[in-house]
């Protein structure tokens, strides 16, 4: 999906939103119904919520793209956590241990890698996408406050419906026809690929062990940054890769630190 976002970069944000949503909540649309599950949900509020925050941070993320590689901008994206530990402690009274913090400050140095050694790197995209990360943070808190109180498939449902609204009204001012076929089966592929990447990574957390499973949802830096280099003739400096380890490892282990230190294997 990244991939093809950055593909079809000389689209607008607002129109790339709009595909993205508009295959999946065709998706969600069809699971409820099936399911027979009600479209309202029971936290409407923070349903909402999580879906305007959620949008905030795809079109921010989006337009990162049109400005940094890919491969920096799933990065940063990844900062999330980082910006979350922060939310957790300040509204939901959460523990953050204190060698978390180490790893969230190798996090920020690589960070620093990435673009202050880089002067081709532009600024912009990469606030755009730490932008991205913050509003990414967010969504995690809000979903934790939901909890099991909803199904997931609704959760995701406010989001599209609420990015779908978004993307088509953002799009009435910078709509591109799209005049290749191939435009137009990209476009509608950013639903799909993105339903089924969600759907997968929750399969994955409600199968294996959480400790076991988090640091693989980096792999799709490894995999974008191949694409990035193999396909899009990216070029990523020493220091550039040398702070997406960083970022990818230490954000990795402070999540299985994390799990592990409540699971007691600490």
């Amino acid at each position: 999906m990244n991939a093809v976002i950055k593909e079809l970069n000389y689209y607008s944000s607002f129109q790339l939103v709009f595909f993205r949503s508009i295959g999946s909540l065709a998706l969600t649309t069809l699971y409820l119904k099936v399911k027979n599950i009600s479209f309202w949900g029971k936290k409407m509020n923070l349903l909402i919520y999580r879906g305007l925050a959620g949008v905030i941070s795809m079109t921010l993320f989006f337009t990162s793209v049109q400005y940094i590689s890919v491969g920096s901008a799933v990065t940063l994206r990844y900062l999330a956590p980082l910006f979350a530990a922060v939310l957790v402690v300040i509204f939901l009274k959460e523990k953050i241990f204190p060698l978390q913090w180490l790893f969230f400050i190798i996090a920020f140095f690589g960070v620093v890698l990435i673009k202050g050694f880089d002067s081709s790197v532009s600024f912009f995209g990469v606030s755009l996408a730490i932008g991205a990360a913050f509003f990414s943070s967010i969504v995690y808190i809000l979903i934790s406050k939901i909890g099991h109180q909803d199904h997931p498939v609704i959760v995701v449902h406010y989001f599209m419906l609420i990015a779908t609204l978004v993307g088509g009204i953002g799009s009435l001012f910078n709509w591109t026809i799209p005049l290749r076929l191939m435009d137009w089966v990209l476009l509608f592929s950013l639903g799909i690929l993105g339903y089924f990447g969600q759907f997968y990574m929750t399969k994955a957390f409600q199968f294996g062990q959480a400790y076991m499973v988090a640091p693989f949802k980096y792999v799709e830096v490894i995999f974008t940054l191949s694409l990035g280099f193999f396909y899009f003739h990216e070029v990523y400096t020493l220091f550039s890769l040398l702070g997406t380890a960083l970022v990818i490892i230490s954000l990795s282990i402070s999540v299985v630190y994390k799990i592990m230190k409540k699971e007691n294997k600490f």
